[in-house]
């Protein structure tokens, strides 16, 4: 995903008189019937795109994210922490004794763990249905007529397996969250004092360490 306003080079506070400015003159070094870069052209065309458009730019001002740029999985994972920066926002704990962003990985280390069991359980039941279904016999005489058990079986059978697939993304789309959490630490205060880096440091590696159990 790209950010627009590096791209070109303006303030994210600035009008769109200053972003319609800014992209016909980095355009017109761009452009390829200029001799310019074709792929620098196209960022400067994305980008001017997004900013000039006020819900498109409102939305990435918002969350970092584009709809029509950003990767289906980020946007996902976007949804994900948008209720955990909500959390984070309400908490009435002062900034600075809690860390948030910890808090957040724990959260979406126990929801991949609760997705994870949940889709045990759910192979456990599909498997029953299986078994049942291949135990299940009818009489000669009744081969002409609809097989009612088997075939609400049959259908439960893949409802599990939906269920199992719907459970699959949404770990995936927990991973993505977790993944875009990196690279942030918080600085905490104890008497006056920050934790050190090399707190910080050990306290990101064993929430990753959680994570991928």
């Amino acid at each position: 995903m790209i950010d627009p306003y590096e791209v070109l080079g303006i303030d994210r506070d600035c009008d769109s008189e200053t972003v319609r400015a800014a992209y016909r003159r980095l355009a017109k070094e761009a452009h390829p019937d200029s001799g310019g870069d074709g792929e620098r052209f196209a960022r400067l065309q994305a980008s001017y795109d997004l900013l000039k458009d006020p819900v498109r730019r409102k939305v990435y001002d918002d969350t970092g994210y584009d709809p029509e740029l950003a990767d289906a999985k980020d946007l996902k994972g976007v949804l994900l922490l948008e209720p955990l920066v909500n959390e984070m926002i309400l908490d009435e704990r002062e900034p600075g004794s809690f860390d948030p962003v910890a808090a957040m990985r724990r959260k979406l280390s126990d929801d991949i763990l609760k997705s994870r069991f949940h889709i045990l359980e759910l192979e456990r039941h599909r498997a029953r249905v299986r078994k049942h279904l291949a135990r299940l016999a009818r009489r000669k005489s009744d081969k002409g007529n609809s097989d009612v058990l088997g075939s609400m079986l049959r259908a439960r059978s893949e409802s599990i397996a939906e269920a199992i697939r719907n459970a699959e993304t949404q770990i995936e789309a927990i991973e993505q969250a977790y993944v875009m959490l990196e690279g942030y630490a918080y600085e905490l205060e104890h008497d006056g004092e920050a934790d050190s880096p090399a707190e910080k440091h050990l306290e990101d590696k064993t929430a990753q360490g959680k994570a991928a159990e």
